[in-house]
């Protein structure tokens, strides 16, 4: 099952919002609903990756019990869905006001629309800022800045350790490490080197077998001044990767601190930046 783009079209009818850039969340009408159960909620986050499409049955049975599902497996699948259903509606908001998982004839659907999932709006934002970075590079910004801040974990953490879900999570970490490095270069192209320290130093420390992070680090310490911490930074990094996978940095990071050492005229010193981005 593929994380799919969302379509842009905005559904009729009561929606709920289903967060899952973290802790699963689900709130409708304003209010938190438990999803008891990790079944319940792979069930829940498999529809909602696929919010507005056919999840089948033979699908879902997968994500609950591998290749050796149990007889029984469509009939608890059956029972499971129908204690979902009970759940999202037990309280008495939108949800109440219809079924919004329905039966399809392979399998089920959940009709909300791709907006109402935090997954899908990542996407969403992610896309616009790409269109607008070229022509727009500080509104690329905003939508960046906006489409990180919507992780607050691990992507699906409770939801299980299906395919669907296990797919999704590895495509959604790409997504969001490739929010930060375009957010990271539009903001060096618009002169803040000194602003994306902080949060590149963050990333780097988090994620230090990421090179591309090093080498917009080490690129934002020498358009800051700071020509000598580039320098280290890079040489940390050489040893790290030396010791933990055996191998020497790639192209683009040697071609940054060759720059770097040259003094190269495509790197020129900067003004201050501004605001701190802080990574979530």
């Amino acid at each position: 099952m593929r994380l799919l783009p969302p379509s842009h079209q905005k559904g009729n009818g009561p929606q709920l919002q289903i967060n899952l850039l973290g802790p699963m969340e689900v709130v409708d009408d304003g209010v938190q609903v438990r999803i008891p159960g990790e079944k319940l909620r792979s069930i829940l986050a498999a529809l909602a990756l696929s919010v507005g499409r056919s999840v089948s049955r033979s699908e879902l049975i997968d994500e609950l019990w591998g290749e050796e599902p149990p007889n029984s497996a469509e009939n608890s699948l059956h029972g499971h869905i129908a204690r979902l259903r009970r759940v999202l509606v037990a309280h008495g908001g939108k949800a109440a006001l219809r079924n919004v998982i329905q039966t399809s004839p392979t399998g089920y659907v959940l009709e909300l629309t791709e907006e109402d999932v935090d997954a899908s709006r990542l996407l969403q934002l992610v896309a616009r800022a790409e269109a607008a970075s070229a022509h727009n590079p500080k509104g690329a910004v905003d939508l960046l800045n906006e489409a990180v801040s919507l992780w607050r974990g691990p992507a699906l953490i409770d939801a299980g350790h299906g395919m669907i879900c296990q797919v999704a999570y590895t495509q959604l970490e790409e997504v969001r490490l490739g929010a930060y490095e375009r957010l990271f270069d539009i903001r060096l192209r618009l002169d803040q080197p000194r602003a994306v320290i902080p949060g590149l130093e963050q990333l780097h420390a988090r994620y230090p077998l990421h090179e591309r992070f090093c080498e917009q680090l080490i690129t934002a310490l020498y358009l800051s001044g700071r020509q000598a911490d580039a320098l280290n930074t890079y040489h940390r990094t050489r040893e790290y990767l030396s010791q933990h996978l055996g191998l020497q940095p790639g192209h683009g990071l040697r071609d940054k601190f060759q720059a770097i050492l040259r003094q190269s005229p495509h790197l020129s010193i900067s003004g201050a930046g501004e605001e701190v981005i802080p990574i979530s």
